[in-house]
Protein backbone atom coordinates (compact mmCIF):
# COMPACT_ATOMS: atom_id res chain seq x y z
CA UNK A 1 0.00 0.00 0.00
CA UNK A 2 1.16 3.55 -0.74
CA UNK A 3 1.95 5.87 1.71
CA UNK A 4 -0.67 8.30 3.04
CA UNK A 5 -0.26 11.44 1.51
CA UNK A 6 -0.32 14.74 3.68
CA UNK A 7 -0.21 18.54 2.30
CA UNK A 8 0.58 20.64 5.59
CA UNK A 9 0.48 24.58 4.91
CA UNK A 10 2.24 26.45 7.10
CA UNK A 11 4.94 24.03 7.62
CA UNK A 12 7.91 26.33 7.62
CA UNK A 13 6.46 27.73 10.89
CA UNK A 14 6.84 26.98 14.20
CA UNK A 15 3.38 24.61 14.88
CA UNK A 16 2.97 23.11 11.02
CA UNK A 17 6.58 21.97 11.04
CA UNK A 18 5.78 19.97 14.22
CA UNK A 19 3.36 18.43 12.74
CA UNK A 20 4.86 17.91 9.12
CA UNK A 21 7.90 15.69 11.82
CA UNK A 22 4.79 13.80 13.13
CA UNK A 23 3.08 13.29 9.90
CA UNK A 24 6.35 11.72 8.30
CA UNK A 25 7.31 9.64 11.65
CA UNK A 26 3.66 8.18 11.42
CA UNK A 27 4.13 6.91 7.81
CA UNK A 28 2.93 9.98 5.69
CA UNK A 29 4.42 11.29 2.66
CA UNK A 30 4.26 15.25 3.38
CA UNK A 31 4.67 18.11 1.18
CA UNK A 32 4.51 21.36 2.68
CA UNK A 33 2.91 24.98 1.60
CA UNK A 34 4.91 28.15 3.22
CA UNK A 35 5.65 31.72 1.82
CA UNK A 36 7.61 32.08 4.30
CA UNK A 37 6.49 35.34 5.10
CA UNK A 38 6.95 34.21 9.02
CA UNK A 39 8.01 30.69 8.73
CA UNK A 40 11.82 29.77 7.52
CA UNK A 41 13.28 27.15 5.13
CA UNK A 42 15.38 25.63 7.63
CA UNK A 43 12.90 24.53 9.88
CA UNK A 44 11.02 22.25 6.69
CA UNK A 45 12.04 18.48 7.54
CA UNK A 46 14.09 17.03 4.88
CA UNK A 47 12.27 14.38 3.88
CA UNK A 48 9.19 16.74 2.85
CA UNK A 49 8.66 18.30 -0.38
CA UNK A 50 8.62 21.94 0.16
CA UNK A 51 6.88 24.36 -2.26
CA UNK A 52 7.10 27.83 -1.52
CA UNK A 53 3.41 29.14 -2.07
CA UNK A 54 0.77 32.03 -0.62
CA UNK A 55 -2.21 29.86 0.09
CA UNK A 56 -4.62 32.20 -1.30
CA UNK A 57 -2.55 32.04 -4.49
CA UNK A 58 -4.31 29.39 -7.47
CA UNK A 59 -0.85 27.52 -7.44
CA UNK A 60 -2.00 26.37 -3.79
CA UNK A 61 -5.60 25.84 -4.37
CA UNK A 62 -4.21 23.39 -8.20
CA UNK A 63 -2.03 21.59 -5.82
CA UNK A 64 -4.59 20.65 -3.05
CA UNK A 65 -6.99 19.72 -5.75
CA UNK A 66 -4.26 17.73 -8.13
CA UNK A 67 -1.73 16.45 -5.22
CA UNK A 68 -3.89 13.07 -4.32
CA UNK A 69 -3.56 14.08 -0.80
CA UNK A 70 -5.43 12.33 2.36
CA UNK A 71 -4.96 14.63 4.75
CA UNK A 72 -5.02 19.22 4.43
CA UNK A 73 -3.96 19.91 8.11
CA UNK A 74 -4.25 23.85 7.17
CA UNK A 75 -1.98 25.96 10.10
CA UNK A 76 -0.58 28.63 7.58
CA UNK A 77 -1.92 31.86 8.87
CA UNK A 78 -1.65 35.87 10.22
CA UNK A 79 -1.46 34.92 13.95
CA UNK A 80 -0.77 38.53 15.42
CA UNK A 81 -3.63 39.43 17.34
CA UNK A 82 -2.06 43.15 17.86
CA UNK A 83 -1.86 42.90 13.64
CA UNK A 84 -5.19 41.98 13.30
CA UNK A 85 -6.77 44.78 15.36
CA UNK A 86 -4.50 47.14 13.50
CA UNK A 87 -5.41 45.87 10.06
CA UNK A 88 -8.06 43.54 10.14
CA UNK A 89 -8.39 43.88 6.36
CA UNK A 90 -5.04 41.95 6.27
CA UNK A 91 -5.40 39.43 8.74
CA UNK A 92 -8.94 38.52 7.43
CA UNK A 93 -7.31 38.44 3.98
CA UNK A 94 -5.12 35.60 4.62
CA UNK A 95 -6.92 33.70 7.63
CA UNK A 96 -10.28 33.74 5.96
CA UNK A 97 -9.73 34.12 1.92
CA UNK A 98 -7.04 31.67 2.24
CA UNK A 99 -8.67 29.44 4.07
CA UNK A 100 -11.70 29.25 1.87
CA UNK A 101 -9.31 28.95 -1.47
CA UNK A 102 -8.28 25.77 -0.02
CA UNK A 103 -10.95 24.37 0.92
CA UNK A 104 -13.14 25.26 -2.27
CA UNK A 105 -10.31 23.56 -4.05
CA UNK A 106 -10.23 20.24 -1.21
CA UNK A 107 -14.05 19.51 -2.45
CA UNK A 108 -13.21 19.99 -5.93
CA UNK A 109 -10.00 17.59 -5.79
CA UNK A 110 -10.46 14.03 -7.31
CA UNK A 111 -9.09 12.28 -4.23
CA UNK A 112 -10.97 14.75 -1.51
CA UNK A 113 -8.53 15.06 1.94
CA UNK A 114 -9.61 15.46 5.28
CA UNK A 115 -9.07 18.50 5.96
CA UNK A 116 -7.57 19.63 9.61
CA UNK A 117 -7.23 23.21 10.76
CA UNK A 118 -5.94 24.71 13.26
CA UNK A 119 -8.20 26.89 14.94
CA UNK A 120 -7.88 29.22 18.23
CA UNK A 121 -8.46 27.30 22.13
CA UNK A 122 -9.10 31.13 22.99
CA UNK A 123 -10.21 33.90 21.02
CA UNK A 124 -12.79 32.08 19.51
CA UNK A 125 -14.91 32.08 23.33
CA UNK A 126 -13.84 35.67 24.28
CA UNK A 127 -14.05 36.63 27.82
CA UNK A 128 -18.25 36.63 28.16
CA UNK A 129 -17.12 32.78 28.08
CA UNK A 130 -16.62 31.38 31.92
CA UNK A 131 -13.18 29.02 31.86
CA UNK A 132 -12.33 26.58 31.30
CA UNK A 133 -14.32 26.63 28.24
CA UNK A 134 -15.99 23.43 26.66
CA UNK A 135 -16.77 23.46 22.78
CA UNK A 136 -20.41 23.69 23.21
CA UNK A 137 -19.44 27.33 24.73
CA UNK A 138 -21.16 30.48 23.33
CA UNK A 139 -18.43 32.38 20.96
CA UNK A 140 -17.92 36.02 21.14
CA UNK A 141 -14.69 36.50 20.20
CA UNK A 142 -12.45 39.73 21.42
CA UNK A 143 -10.39 40.26 17.99
CA UNK A 144 -10.27 40.01 14.44
CA UNK A 145 -8.11 37.40 14.82
CA UNK A 146 -10.46 35.19 16.91
CA UNK A 147 -13.57 35.98 14.65
CA UNK A 148 -11.20 35.39 11.24
CA UNK A 149 -10.60 31.51 12.92
CA UNK A 150 -14.31 31.60 13.80
CA UNK A 151 -16.15 32.40 10.72
CA UNK A 152 -13.42 29.58 8.66
CA UNK A 153 -14.66 27.38 11.29
CA UNK A 154 -17.93 28.27 9.65
CA UNK A 155 -17.17 27.39 6.85
CA UNK A 156 -15.94 23.80 7.66
CA UNK A 157 -18.88 22.98 8.85
CA UNK A 158 -20.85 23.92 6.03
CA UNK A 159 -18.56 22.38 3.57
CA UNK A 160 -18.90 19.11 5.82
CA UNK A 161 -22.92 19.59 6.14
CA UNK A 162 -23.59 20.58 2.53
CA UNK A 163 -20.38 19.07 0.02
CA UNK A 164 -19.80 16.40 2.23
CA UNK A 165 -15.67 16.79 2.94
CA UNK A 166 -14.30 15.68 5.92
CA UNK A 167 -13.33 18.31 8.20
CA UNK A 168 -11.94 18.71 11.89
CA UNK A 169 -11.42 22.21 13.62
CA UNK A 170 -8.78 21.66 16.62
CA UNK A 171 -8.87 24.56 19.11
CA UNK A 172 -5.58 24.86 20.41
CA UNK A 173 -4.58 26.45 23.28
CA UNK A 174 -1.58 28.40 23.66
CA UNK A 175 1.16 26.12 22.19
CA UNK A 176 4.67 26.91 23.08
CA UNK A 177 7.88 24.50 22.44
CA UNK A 178 11.35 24.77 20.33
CA UNK A 179 11.26 26.76 17.09
CA UNK A 180 9.06 29.66 18.53
CA UNK A 181 10.24 32.58 17.20
CA UNK A 182 10.35 35.86 19.74
CA UNK A 183 10.44 38.27 17.68
CA UNK A 184 8.13 37.53 14.42
CA UNK A 185 5.20 35.62 16.97
CA UNK A 186 3.42 36.35 20.07
CA UNK A 187 5.00 33.95 22.20
CA UNK A 188 5.41 35.01 25.54
CA UNK A 189 7.49 31.63 26.81
CA UNK A 190 9.50 32.32 23.29
CA UNK A 191 10.11 36.19 24.33
CA UNK A 192 10.53 35.16 27.66
CA UNK A 193 13.28 32.42 26.96
CA UNK A 194 15.45 35.23 24.99
CA UNK A 195 15.13 37.81 27.60
CA UNK A 196 16.54 35.42 30.29
CA UNK A 197 19.64 34.35 28.35
CA UNK A 198 19.68 38.33 27.70
CA UNK A 199 19.84 39.06 30.81
CA UNK A 200 16.74 41.65 30.51
CA UNK A 201 14.24 41.76 32.74
CA UNK A 202 10.54 40.17 31.73
CA UNK A 203 7.88 42.36 30.63
CA UNK A 204 4.70 41.67 31.63
CA UNK A 205 1.82 43.32 29.84
CA UNK A 206 -1.35 43.95 32.28
CA UNK A 207 -0.96 42.48 35.85
CA UNK A 208 -0.14 39.32 34.72
CA UNK A 209 -3.14 37.82 36.25
CA UNK A 210 -4.41 37.07 33.30
CA UNK A 211 -5.13 33.26 32.80
CA UNK A 212 -3.69 30.85 29.75
CA UNK A 213 -3.68 27.03 28.80
CA UNK A 214 -0.07 26.38 28.33
CA UNK A 215 0.13 23.45 25.68
CA UNK A 216 3.65 22.11 24.58
CA UNK A 217 3.82 21.74 20.84
CA UNK A 218 4.70 18.44 20.80
CA UNK A 219 1.35 17.22 22.13
CA UNK A 220 -0.59 19.26 19.64
CA UNK A 221 1.71 17.95 16.83
CA UNK A 222 0.39 14.06 18.21
CA UNK A 223 -2.99 15.98 18.20
CA UNK A 224 -2.98 16.29 14.00
CA UNK A 225 -1.59 13.03 13.69
CA UNK A 226 -4.80 11.39 15.48
CA UNK A 227 -7.01 13.90 13.91
CA UNK A 228 -5.89 13.07 10.52
CA UNK A 229 -6.86 9.02 10.90
CA UNK A 230 -9.92 9.48 13.89
CA UNK A 231 -13.31 8.15 13.29
CA UNK A 232 -15.11 11.26 13.23
CA UNK A 233 -18.99 11.87 14.48
CA UNK A 234 -21.51 12.47 11.57
CA UNK A 235 -21.18 16.38 10.02
CA UNK A 236 -23.91 18.44 12.51
CA UNK A 237 -23.67 21.57 14.14
CA UNK A 238 -20.68 23.67 14.30
CA UNK A 239 -19.18 22.18 17.37
CA UNK A 240 -19.28 18.61 16.61
CA UNK A 241 -16.16 18.17 14.62
CA UNK A 242 -14.25 20.73 16.88
CA UNK A 243 -11.86 19.98 19.91
CA UNK A 244 -10.26 21.59 22.46
CA UNK A 245 -6.62 21.17 22.14
CA UNK A 246 -4.18 22.42 25.73
CA UNK A 247 -3.69 21.14 29.36
CA UNK A 248 -6.95 22.36 31.05
CA UNK A 249 -4.69 24.32 33.58
CA UNK A 250 -5.24 27.88 34.12
CA UNK A 251 -1.33 29.06 34.43
CA UNK A 252 -1.23 33.32 35.26
CA UNK A 253 1.63 35.15 33.21
CA UNK A 254 2.97 35.82 36.77
CA UNK A 255 3.40 32.11 37.21
CA UNK A 256 4.65 31.24 33.66
CA UNK A 257 7.20 33.64 34.45
CA UNK A 258 8.64 32.33 37.71
CA UNK A 259 7.85 28.43 36.93
CA UNK A 260 10.29 29.06 33.73
CA UNK A 261 12.89 30.93 35.74
CA UNK A 262 13.17 28.11 38.02
CA UNK A 263 13.56 26.01 34.97
CA UNK A 264 16.58 27.87 33.63
CA UNK A 265 17.70 28.29 36.81
CA UNK A 266 17.81 31.92 36.80
CA UNK A 267 16.44 35.10 37.72
CA UNK A 268 15.41 38.47 36.40
CA UNK A 269 12.69 41.23 37.29
CA UNK A 270 9.52 41.56 36.12
CA UNK A 271 8.71 44.79 34.80
CA UNK A 272 5.01 45.87 34.19
CA UNK A 273 3.64 47.80 30.70
CA UNK A 274 0.57 49.04 29.73
CA UNK A 275 -2.18 45.81 29.01
CA UNK A 276 -2.33 45.51 24.95
CA UNK A 277 -6.20 46.04 23.15
CA UNK A 278 -7.46 42.78 21.93
CA UNK A 279 -6.30 40.80 24.70
CA UNK A 280 -7.87 38.19 26.60
CA UNK A 281 -7.53 38.19 30.24
CA UNK A 282 -9.32 34.63 31.36
CA UNK A 283 -8.29 31.16 28.96
CA UNK A 284 -8.15 27.57 29.81
CA UNK A 285 -9.97 24.91 28.24
CA UNK A 286 -11.70 21.58 28.68
CA UNK A 287 -10.09 18.62 27.16
CA UNK A 288 -12.72 15.75 27.66
CA UNK A 289 -13.81 15.51 24.19
CA UNK A 290 -9.97 14.99 22.48
CA UNK A 291 -9.70 12.39 25.21
CA UNK A 292 -13.02 10.60 24.02
CA UNK A 293 -13.07 11.14 20.44
CA UNK A 294 -9.39 11.40 19.17
CA UNK A 295 -7.65 9.49 22.12
CA UNK A 296 -5.56 11.96 23.00
CA UNK A 297 -4.17 13.98 26.22
CA UNK A 298 -1.42 16.25 26.82
CA UNK A 299 1.82 14.27 27.95
CA UNK A 300 4.07 16.79 28.72
CA UNK A 301 4.32 18.84 32.22
CA UNK A 302 4.52 22.54 31.86
CA UNK A 303 7.56 22.79 34.00
CA UNK A 304 9.30 20.14 31.65
CA UNK A 305 7.56 21.67 28.40
CA UNK A 306 9.50 24.74 29.51
CA UNK A 307 12.45 23.55 30.35
CA UNK A 308 13.10 21.73 27.06
CA UNK A 309 12.19 24.90 25.53
CA UNK A 310 14.82 27.17 27.51
CA UNK A 311 17.66 24.51 26.19
CA UNK A 312 16.71 24.78 23.09
CA UNK A 313 17.19 28.73 22.82
CA UNK A 314 19.91 27.72 24.93
CA UNK A 315 21.53 25.90 21.85
CA UNK A 316 20.59 28.52 18.77
CA UNK A 317 22.96 31.11 17.67
CA UNK A 318 22.08 34.38 17.99
CA UNK A 319 20.27 35.98 15.15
Amino acid sequence: MPSPRALVTGGAGFIGSHVAEALLAAGHDVVIVDDLSTGRRENVPRAARFECLDVRSPEAAALVREGGFDVLCHLAAQIDVRLSVSDPVADSSRNILGSLNLLEAARHASRRPRVVFTSTGGAVYGDFAVPPSAEEEPKDPESPYGIAKLGVEYYLAYHARVHGLETVALRLANVYGPRQDPHGEAGVVAIFCRRLLDGRPLTVFGTGEQTRDFVYVGDVATAHVLAARAALPPAGRLDDRAFNIGTGIATSVLDLAATLQRAAGTAQPVEFAPARAGEQQRSFLQIAKAARALDWTPRVRLDQGLAETYQWFKRQPRR
